[in-house]
């Protein structure tokens, strides 16, 4: 995960005080395990058209 889902997760209140410091270790990885499965989503309906996929991936700092 880079910043940008630290990003996301402060602009969706999830690290609002106390918010994500309240959660467990499981909470914090499914949390995140979500949002990467949404951006893979995003990959896999572009078809990787242009290196959009790549790009992406990128963007978010996501794994093969």
């Amino acid at each position: 995960m880079n910043n940008r889902f630290e990003d996301l997760m402060y602009q969706a209140g999830l690290t609002a005080q106390g918010c994500w410091d309240e959660m467990d270790s499981y909470d914090h990885e499914a949390i995140e395990k979500f949002a990467e499965l949404i951006v893979r989503e995003c990959i896999n309906a572009t078809g990787n058209c242009a290196g959009t996929g790549d790009m992406i991936k990128e963007h978010f700092g996501i794994e093969e």
